[in-house]
């Protein structure tokens, strides 16, 4: 008899809070016209209690839910925490509410996988859009908390078809190659060295890894500008002699830069009778320079046109950096702190 009372008073009881309860689902009929990326509302306290009361009373989830007009996962949630906790009410949560539900987060990081070079603005006003208001600075958190970070959009040689083939058959017929074969190797190269600096950049969003994926870089072509000219070589065993080109250089000046400086450079680094490599320029594969390179007995390695990706002298790239650090005042300056950090670069860099 007291089960059978016990259980008329609950049901009593539970008609007028589930009367409350449509009541205030009535007042709020407005929330359901909110945006898909607005969060779900919480239930109140008073029918978080009232689906506790009726599984006491020995009624299922499905029945609750179908009683209560709410979903069965929603009543199994707080009933749970109920024998878990024996409490229904939300537990502190550390720290402030995410401004971005899960639904926006995965919609920003859909547009930036796709479009990796858009920009923190574009995706406050796509979230703004969906009906969901926050700052740059969370957009910004949210895609750092992703695992994406802001980057300087690499910058590569523009290639068609055929590069891309021949760079892909060089590297199958040097797959094998011991690392005694590249130590031999004496490379080359000329750079630009800017007065102010290196060049601008442009930042993308991506993951460590994808420094050269193809969206996350920035296509160049060659012969921008530049202040002063440098020619240098190195090894596996060091830097060689590096050398201020002054004028326009032509095929009579680069043989006798390498008469200057790459065969001092050869014997300074006790190469022997090893390769040089240089690019595929004009004046590196002229007639003339390769009959010189023959006399001398220097045999050149074979490079695939546009492949400076692949070239260990773009390495210049970090003398750039240090050099700019030291910020020279003029080309004499320049030049004279160029050498200086050129003879600082380990072998092991």
């Amino acid at each position: 008899m007291g089960v059978l009372l016990l259980k008329g008073v609950l049901l009593i009881s539970s008609c007028y809070l589930y009367k409350r309860h449509l009541s205030t689902k009535a007042i709020n009929q407005s929330d359901s016209k909110l945006s898909t990326m607005a969060k779900t509302k919480e239930l109140s306290k008073d029918v978080r209690e009232k689906i506790v009361d009726l599984h006491k009373a020995g009624m299922g989830y499905k029945t609750i839910a179908k009683q209560l007009g709410e979903k069965v996962t929603t009543v199994g949630a707080i009933i749970r925490k109920w024998k878990k906790h024996k409490r229904t009410v939300n537990l502190p949560r550390p720290g402030a509410p995410c401004k971005i539900s899960p639904r926006g987060v995965a919609m920003i990081m859909r547009t930036v996988r796709n479009q990796p070079r858009t920009t923190r603005e574009d995706l406050v006003n796509d979230l703004k859009a969906a009906g969901t208001i926050v700052t740059k600075k969370t957009i910004g958190k949210t895609l750092r908390r992703e695992g994406l970070k802001s980057c300087s959009a690499r910058k590569v040689s523009l290639l068609k078809k055929a590069h891309i083939h021949a760079r892909l058959k060089f590297a199958n017929e040097h797959l094998n190659d011991s690392e005694d074969n590249w130590v031999k190797v004496l490379w080359s190269d000329e750079t630009k060295m800017e007065l102010f600096g290196i060049n601008s950049t442009r930042c993308v969003w991506r993951r460590r890894n994808a420094a050269y994926d193809p969206k996350n870089t920035i296509p160049t072509v060659k012969h921008g500008g530049g202040n002063i000219m440098l020619w240098g070589c190195f090894s596996a065993k060091g830097t060689g002699q590096l050398h201020r080109i002054k004028g326009t250089m032509d095929g009579a000046m680069y043989r006798q830069i390498l008469g200057e400086n790459l065969l001092p450079s050869a014997r300074a680094l006790k190469m022997g009778r090893g390769w040089v490599f240089h690019d595929n320029d004009p004046k590196h594969t002229a007639k003339a320079t390769k009959e010189w390179l023959k006399k001398k007995h220097i045999k050149v390695l074979e490079w695939p046109s546009q492949s400076p990706d692949l070239n260990p002298s773009l390495e210049w790239r970090k003398l750039k950096v240090r050099v700019a650090k030291h910020q020279p005042r003029n080309l004499n300056d320049l030049e004279k702190t160029c050498k200086e950090e050129w003879d600082k670069i380990p072998p092991e860099m």
